[in-house]
């Protein structure tokens, strides 16, 4: 599935399931959380702070996933055509970047 058609599925999502898009401010507070959630299992599991056992069971997969449909809100309700915008960013950061991180001693 591209991100076109996320973008659409996610709308149909709203549409069929939802009663309308939380605002934007609302969304924008909901994707703070869902990353504050996502922030909290890759500390715990791949940092140096230790993982509670109520944090073990957690799928890092589905909160990436809820940061990811909340963004798609949040295009949708902006106008943005994300699966554009992305190849814009891709195209901005490969011109940007193609020998930046290949000569970066620190990633040696």
């Amino acid at each position: 599935m591209g991100l076109k058609t996320a973008q659409q599925e996610v709308d149909k999502w709203i549409n069929d399931h939802g009663v309308r898009y939380f605002n934007e401010l609302t969304n924008m507070a909901q994707l703070t959380e869902e990353v504050g959630e996502v922030a909290r299992i890759i500390a715990r599991r791949y940092g140096e702070q230790s993982e509670k056992e109520s944090d073990k069971n957690k799928d890092l997969g589905e909160e990436l996933a809820d940061v990811l449909f909340v963004v798609l809100c949040l295009a949708n309700q902006t106008g943005v055509d994300i699966e554009e915008a992305f190849y814009k960013k891709l195209d901005i950061k490969t011109k940007r970047d193609h020998n930046r991180h290949q000569n970066n001693e620190k990633l040696k």
